[in-house]
């Protein structure tokens, strides 16, 4: 077993997945990243910012994570 404080780094292999959204959707979706480059000075392609987001959801879901715990436990 190797004496390393750092564990080893888990799988980071892309996974791509394609989704079908509604118009409305979509025209959100290109808003925002329209106010992302206002806002940053930088401009981000929506498929771009759509991980970070569903990450950004995913991360702020309280019952996901405690249900993610206790299915661990």
């Amino acid at each position: 077993m190797p004496d390393l404080k750092l564990a080893r780094l888990p799988d980071r292999t892309p996974v791509k997945i394609t989704i079908s959204v509604s118009p409305n959707l979509a025209a959100t979706l290109k808003a925002y990243s329209e106010a992302y480059r206002e806002a940053y000075g930088q401009e981000e392609a929506v498929s771009d910012l759509i991980p970070v987001m569903l990450v950004s959801f995913l991360e702020s879901d309280r019952a996901f994570a405690r249900r993610r715990r206790d299915a661990t436990e």
